[in-house]
């Protein structure tokens, strides 16, 4: 049913890079049984871009603000994007 799917654009500020912040959310999508992407911006920032079932995406957004434990997360800036379909969940 496509009314339970979902997905979010986020970028997400702070001590993001370098502390494992692309790998961890990759864990935590495969886990949640997600698909997108996150990458580093050259701003310092990491993009993420998620689909899947609404809950796990909200669950994946709000993980988003806490990351892996060396990561301090700032901001994450969230806008809801039409589902698309995407094979698995990749770092770039």
């Amino acid at each position: 049913m496509q009314d339970s799917k979902m997905g979010i654009h986020c970028f997400v500020s702070g001590k993001v890079q370098g502390v494992w912040y692309r790998a961890s959310t990759q864990e935590m999508a495969n886990q949640l049984g997600l698909t997108g992407w996150a990458r580093n911006l050259a701003d310092g920032r990491v993009e993420v871009m998620a689909f899947g079932e609404k809950a796990k995406v909200i669950q994946l957004y709000d993980w988003l603000h806490e990351g892996p434990k060396r990561a301090k997360v700032l901001a994450v800036s969230l806008e809801e994007i039409a589902w698309q379909e995407v094979e698995g969940f990749g770092v770039k």
